[in-house]
């Protein structure tokens, strides 16, 4: 055989007339998905969005978004004595060095930071690519409080799947009584300077107490809030996702709302005659009233007024010029203001949420 015929009979060989992508097929063949890779979100959200909980308050906070069909849900803990019943071991994820750290902080983040690549690669292998990532702590224990040490870890996880750093704070504020005792007190205080350049909520328990108080029993108290704080945001990231005929919040809207650095503001409410005298001031204290964040302060960078209507407010000239006049009222409190309308047949009354973020402490 001649060099000529040779160098064909090897290109034939190497790509076979008949078959000149077959390579392509049996290299993704040869791709190995990881086993430990937590299921797709079934939520009908407008994110893409992951919840990871810290310490035995975040984990608890974080099964309640796993309950709604959040499943790229991690929940994160120095022990695994002070978890959520009922959550696939799947979901979580100990941390040695240390059984629990004793609402120590400091020791909280040694331990946190030692770890930090175990983190790293747990949220790689688990949640997959995400493009937000909502953290969330107790305020009050040391391991939870001590969260904010794993931002990098957090941010270099999103980059390594090259998705935008958006990670997202959720903490919960003690409530008066726990903050009498001065080291959950400096806990709080140190998460809270921790995370005041993020974008971040608070949840204060001592209202989410005194909304309850009275509806449902002690050992009912806390799931029952943080079932109530998920279902409100869920309800946000729902309505992102929904077409309106009138007015819609998108998901760029949302998520500008989410990416400004500083406190964000989550409420809710119902109001059962809509066409009543200053439907504005209505639904921006009825919101504040019915929130288990604490009240907007100063100069939000973003407001959000969302509104469910039915049919009937949706065509009656007089409701409509005061839901114009609610979003005036609303947005008049922000540097820029994000709005949405939807109708829905099944309501109790006009339903308002309104978000306000970028708020600096």
């Amino acid at each position: 055989m001649d060099t000529k015929d040779k160098e064909t009979q090897d290109d034939t060989y190497i790509n076979p007339a008949d078959d000149d992508w077959g390579f392509v097929g049996g290299m993704d063949e040869s791709v190995v998905v990881d086993d430990r890779l937590l299921p797709e979100n079934v939520a009908n959200s407008a994110l893409n969005c992951g919840f990871i909980g810290v310490g035995g308050g975040g984990g608890k906070l974080a099964k309640a978004f796993l309950d709604l069909g959040f499943n790229k849900t991690l929940l994160i803990n120095t022990t695994s004595k002070d978890q959520p019943a009922g959550v696939d071991p799947a979901h979580f994820l100990l941390v040695p060095g240390s059984d629990g750290v004793g609402k120590d902080v400091t020791l909280g983040k040694k331990i946190l930071g030692e770890n930090s690549a175990l983190v790293e690669d747990a949220c790689r292998s688990r949640l997959g690519k995400l493009d937000w990532l909502f953290v969330l702590a107790g305020g009050g224990g040391g391991t939870g409080s001590a969260c904010h040490v794993l931002d990098g870890a957090f941010n270099r996880y999103l980059k390594s799947l090259e998705s935008e750093t958006n990670v997202v704070y959720i903490i919960s504020k003690p409530s008066a009584q726990e903050l009498l005792n001065p080291a959950i007190q400096a806990n709080y205080e140190t998460i809270r300077g921790d995370v005041a350049l993020n974008p971040h909520f608070i949840i204060d328990n001592e209202k989410q107490l005194q909304l309850l108080r009275g509806k449902v029993g002690m050992m009912n108290m806390y799931p029952a809030a943080n079932a109530a704080f998920a279902k409100t945001l869920y309800q946000v990231f729902k309505l992102a996702a929904t077409s309106s005929e009138i007015s819609a919040f998108d998901s760029i809207d949302l998520e500008r709302c989410l990416s400004v650095p500083g406190r964000i503001f989550l409420g809710s409410t119902i109001v059962k005659d809509p066409g009543g005298r200053d439907l504005g001031a209505m639904v921006f204290q009825g919101s504040i009233k019915g929130s288990a964040c604490p009240a907007p302060t100063g100069h939000p960078a973003t407001g959000v007024l969302l509104l469910l209507v039915t049919s009937g407010m949706a065509s009656d000239p007089d409701i409509s010029n005061r839901l114009e006049a609610a979003s005036a009222y609303v947005g008049g409190r922000a540097d820029t203001l994000f709005s949405g309308v939807y109708v829905n047949d099944n309501l109790p009354g006009l339903i308002a949420l309104t978000i306000f973020g970028g708020m600096k402490e």
